[in-house]
């Protein structure tokens, strides 16, 4: 079962994608992912899991692979109450749902680290499992929407000009 990652704390793209690993493989910079805030992550985390984050979540470089990382540990959503303007393109290009929750949004009290949740990006909804209670995040809009469904960005892009009609001469 999914599970939800809580974090409270600011995360910045140095604890996402470390600096002195950068130029290491994806594989290998992924195994370094969050070790600085939660050494446990990389060794617990399981495909279909959600990260719940606070402010300014991905603040930081502009690098792509903070994003890519947690993509690739199978992570299904980053919902956090506001982005880094340049880490919330680059998960939305990459095929990683970026969702925002409302202003002065109160979680419930079951909302805790290592809650079992239910996923739904297309109602842009959390569900905490165990109380049923529904965290409703703001809407993405339908073509962000689609890209992400298509992998993001490039995938997207492969798509849509692969359905394009060349003219003949």
């Amino acid at each position: 079962m999914p599970r939800l990652w809580l974090f409270e704390e600011t995360i910045d793209t140095d604890v996402l994608a470390p600096g002195f690993y950068m130029k290491s493989p994806l594989d290998e910079l992924a195994e370094h992912c969050l070790e600085a805030v939660r050494p446990e992550f990389v060794s617990t985390v399981q495909k279909g899991d959600v990260i719940l984050a606070g402010d300014n979540m991905g603040v930081g470089s502009s690098r792509e692979q903070a994003a890519e990382v947690l993509k690739y540990h199978g992570i299904a959503a980053v919902i956090a109450r506001s982005f880094a303007g340049i880490f919330y393109r680059n998960s939305i290009n990459l095929g990683l749902p970026a969702l925002i929750l409302p202003k002065g949004l109160t979680l419930p009290d079951e909302c805790v680290d290592g809650a079992e949740i239910s996923f739904q990006f297309d109602k842009s909804m959390l569900t905490l499992t165990k109380s049923q209670k529904v965290i409703g995040c703001e809407p993405i809009p339908t073509f962000l929407k689609i890209m992400i469904d298509d992998g993001g960005l490039v995938p997207h892009l492969e798509k849509r000009f692969s359905a394009e009609v060349t003219p003949k001469c």
